[in-house]
């Protein structure tokens, strides 16, 4: 895809706010862009003052943002409007500039959700969610609202994991302990692109008797967790396919165009073919 298209003072810029960004985001939406012909662009940030940055977002008229680990909770106190999506989960992964007003919602709780549906995990499969930032809120909600009853929020963290394990009526502990969840989902930075890339969420013998395995980590999309499960032929739901599907909701909130399915794999194939 050629990405050499002319920008003007007309060009409508989008960007996203991580400590650690990556490629994906920006090579999906400016497919979509140029694909669909719009006078768009995408560039990924790792800001150095998040208040700052979202400052400039007002201020210098930027459409919208994505908000990534471990900005998701710090953006609440900075924008204007909170949509149900991000004020159920007190969690924003999306920031739309409308004429100064920042709204703020979350598309990362609607991605899961559809994973679970679409991979078909069995509702009664007990799970562990690893961590208990904003991600980890996202990911629980959509467990326990899609029909999962039992589960453990796994954080060193005590006062944020009691905290999101309180509210949906599920146990906390800071280490897995002797229990062994049918499905283990990673909702931290670990397995990341970093100081943690060749670690594991869980203890190597919890992942290898898991049933279903899914972690948010989008960079690298093969994660140490995700090798493992898939040498051990469990069944896995990786990050690339949670950034695409959250990633396409984003592209309808910044454009008000939805592109078709096919549109959409096709930028996600090409988001992940360089990182």
């Amino acid at each position: 895809m050629n990405h050499a298209r002319a920008l003007d003072k007309d060009t409508v810029l989008c960007i996203s706010l991580a400590a650690r960004p990556s490629n994906i985001g920006t090579r999906f939406h400016n497919y979509l862009y140029n694909a669909l012909g719009l006078n768009y662009v995408y560039k990924a940030f790792a800001p150095a003052d998040i208040t700052a940055a979202v400052a400039g977002i007002r201020g210098l008229g930027i459409r919208g943002a994505a908000v990534s680990m471990p900005y998701k909770e710090d953006v609440i106190a900075l924008v204007d409007v909170m949509h149900d999506s991000a004020s159920a989960i007190d969690s924003v992964n999306t920031i739309v500039n409308d004429d100064g007003t920042l709204h703020a919602y979350n598309t990362d709780y609607q991605a899961v959700a559809d994973l679970l549906r679409s991979h078909a995990v069995p509702t009664e499969y007990s799970f562990a969610v690893a961590g208990a930032g904003g991600m980890a809120k996202a990911v629980v909600a959509a467990l326990r609202d899609s029909g999962f009853a039992s589960g453990t929020v796994i954080a060193r963290n005590e006062e944020a994991g009691r905290a999101l394990a309180s509210r949906y009526g599920l146990d906390w502990r800071p280490m897995l302990g002797a229990d062994s969840p049918e499905l283990l989902v990673n909702a931290t930075p670990v397995g990341m692109d970093g100081p943690q890339a060749d670690q594991l969420p869980f203890p190597e013998q919890d992942v290898r008797a898991a049933k279903t395995v899914f972690d948010v980590v989008a960079k690298p999309p093969e994660t140490p967790m995700i090798r493992l499960a898939r040498s051990a032929n469990i069944p896995v739901i990786t990050g690339a396919e949670v950034i695409a599907l959250q990633a396409a909701e984003q592209f309808v909130l910044y454009t008000g165009l939805r592109p078709d399915a096919e549109l959409v794999n096709l930028a996600s194939a090409y988001s992940r073919a360089e990182r």
